[in-house]
């Protein structure tokens, strides 16, 4: 029975048990013990971080039962491994230095890159970032598709003789966009292929294209209805992505004067510049490494 299995039997036992809620519990209110080690409110809260999301499917009352009944059988068959001495042997010994290591990293970046970023921080990034960039067009246009070079000819002369653009494309169009006249709403750089693009940002609005513009998917009659600047993103919209960008380069700053204060010797110097070049390929603004580095 694996580890998982257990705990989800554990959990459906516990479903039958109703659990009264504390008023108001404080982090340190010991909730049960195992041998001499006590379980507390805060032991639970970091239970839930850790392994809580197994039991997500649980009503929220169950929840905090199955992950107390986990809890229990982690410090139980702990116990039991440090009574054996497994706590001493090589492999172990290193997870558990590796595991204390990391929490104490999260912990450090938590407390000085993520609580550190402030709202008026992410503000003036996004007012650098966007004032930076420069305004795109986009185009509104309709498109008639067929398969050969003769049928878009043909439509062209359509057209040239008074026919309405939006008529023909609902009769002859052969793309999705037909029954609405052809019409592929708003566009810009990089969203249609480049032929297609190429031949609808050369043109004016309110006119159509005098000879058939190919592509993988056929032959197609343009049509431009009108161009406009693109609206940049609001500070709501892109909110997300700036706080990962302040908190990449946060890390960085971190980690590099964190660096400074020590000294980092690598045994064999091929395996310094490999890493150095890595590192270098994930700064901000760096082009991709050659290789991506071994997980």
């Amino acid at each position: 029975m694996t580890f998982d299995l257990r705990l989800m039997l554990a959990a459906s036992a516990l479903a039958l048990v109703t659990l009264a809620a504390p008023v108001a519990a404080a982090e340190s209110d010991v909730v049960a013990k195992v041998g001499d080690k006590e379980i507390t409110e805060r032991d639970l809260m970091a239970a839930a971080s850790a392994i809580g999301q197994q039991f997500a499917q649980l009503p929220p009352e169950q929840r905090k039962l199955a992950l107390l009944s986990a809890l229990i059988d982690i410090k139980a068959l702990a116990q039991a491994a440090e009574k054996a001495k497994l706590q001493d042997e090589p492999d172990v010994a290193t997870e558990i230095a590796f595991q204390r290591e990391r929490a104490l990293h999260n912990a450090y970046f938590a407390k000085n890159g993520v609580g550190a970023v402030t709202e008026e921080e992410l503000k003036a990034r996004y007012d650098k970032e966007i004032a930076s960039v420069d305004a795109k067009q986009e185009v509104h246009a309709r498109h008639i598709l067929v398969k050969t070079r003769e049928e878009a000819e043909a439509v062209i002369k359509q057209l040239d003789e008074g026919a309405d653009f939006e008529a023909v494309a609902k009769e002859k169009s052969t793309g999705p966009s037909g029954p609405e006249g052809g019409d592929l709403g708003f566009f810009g750089p990089g969203q249609m292929v480049p032929d297609f693009e190429k031949a609808a940002f050369a043109m004016e609005p309110g006119s159509y294209t005098k000879e058939p513009v190919e592509t993988q998917f056929g032959w197609h009659v343009i049509k431009v209805e009108e161009k406009r600047e693109a609206q940049k993103p609001s500070f709501e919209q892109i909110k997300d992505q700036v706080r990962q960008v302040v908190l990449r380069e946060k890390y960085m700053e971190l980690v590099r004067d964190a660096r400074a204060e020590l000294s980092v010797e690598y045994v064999d110097p091929e395996l310094k510049d490999q890493v150095e070049a890595i590192e270098k390929s994930m700064e901000p603004g760096a082009a991709p490494a050659t290789e991506p580095a071994a997980q």
